[in-house]
């Protein structure tokens, strides 16, 4: 499997082929040329620079630590190691400690046998397009890994409470409304960092019934880790099982949330930002943003509220910079990531929690009934794998010739509309595969228009 090289970091399998697996000379040979490209604009007159790691559970992470940290510290840069952490806290971190960037060893919702190096620049915010080009650019470079400084790695296990903190001080996070309803939750923490962030976030809202399930921390995945509806069959059994109101299901590095209505039902991940959305809005008027791979709801909910609504290509970073552009009040991703800008720029799991929960407390009744406030819209979410031989461009231009009689976008792939309805292909950021998304108001409408788009790729490759 090649290594994966995008706006979402390096990753790949683990292995031992340089160049074609997550080696540890690949791990020395990225993380020595992010920090060198930051190194560049370090003054020195505050001692060592300094830059944060953090990891998810996987069995791999902690050897990739330890490699990560021994490359920083050879180029004179001190380590400040979140040990088990999740992305959205690494991010926090990266500016609480005034660091020059940070590194989250995580490949999110890939299989346990993947990793990945996850940049991040001085803001805790994911590197651009063009930072990440300079990286592969010094990555082919010989480099000097002696300093000529002494530096060192401190192991800092205090960020879970100050992430926990920082959401319990958010003005919409209502914890007093949550801890009165006395809500009973089960969590699939998928053997990850989940199971230490999730109920000790959930106890700090007031829950008192929490059920965990997979909750050991070894990496070893109990079903894959993609909290889609098709893995997520255990905990929709529990949550009956156990006669809760609601499950929460997060990904390893705890920056895709989405829920389990008390029937056992799916709430759905693109729901996930719909439903924070509607309550955020509720309380300050303002603009939205999602990615184009993201349901029509969001746009309608926004609209709804007074506010404008905006899309951005896929990728953390893109919608980001739209955010920001925009001045978004709230944005994210259908994937169940939740951007929340007045608490930091990046998907973060934990806040979701606080909000949704906060909304679900504030509207009284169960998560089914909420649930039908919103549209029933359908994606359906499909994949080609893709062999090395492929032209995705020379495929792409001609479904566009095909489809040139109806309204595409280019910006991001390739978006075609029909009438109400839309598929959305592009190559991935993290998997070596075409991604094919359709919506519509039916399923089997979504699944025919999808189904319809895959032939025609076939046929064109």
């Amino acid at each position: 499997m090649p290594l994966i090289k995008s706006i979402s970091g390096i990753r790949g399998t683990i292995g031992d082929k340089p160049g074609e697996n997550l080696t540890p000379a690949d791990v020395e040979k990225f993380t020595a040329a992010f920090a060198v490209l930051l190194l560049e604009n370090y003054s020195g007159n505050n001692g060592n620079p300094k830059m944060v790691v953090g990891r998810d559970g996987r069995t791999s992470g902690e050897n990739i630590r330890d490699i990560v940290v021994m490359t920083l510290n050879h180029l004179g840069v001190d380590v400040v190691d979140l040990g088990l952490s999740t992305t959205p806290t690494v991010e926090i971190a990266v500016k609480m400690e005034n660091a020059v960037g940070g590194i989250i060893i995580t490949a999110s919702h890939n299989p346990a046998d993947w990793n990945a190096l996850k940049l991040l620049n001085n803001q805790g915010e994911f590197i651009s397009a063009e930072m990440g080009n300079k990286v592969l650019e010094y990555a082919e470079k010989k480099m000097d890994l002696s300093a000529g400084r002494q530096a060192k790695a401190i192991l800092n296990d205090s960020y879970l409470q100050k992430h926990i903190d920082i959401i319990l001080n958010y003005p919409l996070v209502n914890a007093k409304a949550i801890a009165k309803k006395n809500f009973k939750v089960v969590v699939d923490a998928i053997n990850s960092t989940g199971a230490i962030y999730v109920p000790a976030l959930l106890k700090a809202l007031g829950v008192k019934e929490i059920i965990v399930l997979n909750g050991e921390v070894s990496g070893k995945f109990a079903h894959n880790p993609e909290p889609l509806p098709e893995h997520l069959t255990q905990l929709s059994n529990e949550v009956v099982k156990q006669k809760a109101d609601l499950g929460i299901a997060v990904d390893p590095d705890v920056d895709r949330l989405c829920f389990i209505c008390e029937d056992g039902s799916m709430f759905g991940e693109e729901y996930t930002l719909v439903a924070v959305a509607d309550y955020v809005l509720g309380e300050k008027a303002g603009n939205t943003v999602s990615n184009m791979s993201s349901t029509k709801a969001l746009k309608e909910l926004t609209l709804k509220h007074g506010g404008q609504y905006f899309p951005s290509s896929v990728g953390e970073v893109n919608v980001v910079n739209k955010m920001k552009e925009v001045n978004a009040v709230i944005g994210g991703e259908g994937n169940g990531g939740i951007i929340v800008p007045d608490l930091h720029y990046g998907r973060d799991a934990l806040i979701g929690i606080g909000l949704f929960l906060s909304h679900l407390a504030n509207y009284k009744k169960g998560i089914k009934s909420l649930r039908s406030l919103y549209p029933d819209y359908f994606i359906s979410k499909n994949k080609i794998e893709l062999q090395k031989s492929i032209d995705v461009k020379s495929v792409f231009e001609k479904i566009k010739k095909k489809y040139k009689k109806n309204p595409i976008n280019t910006d991001d792939g390739l978006k075609i509309e029909f009438d109400n309805d839309w598929v959305h292909l592009r190559t991935s950021n993290t998997e070596p595969i075409i991604r094919i998304y359709a919506e519509s108001d039916f399923e089997t409408k979504a699944n025919n228009i999808a189904m319809q788009l895959m032939r025609d790729i076939k046929e064109s490759m």
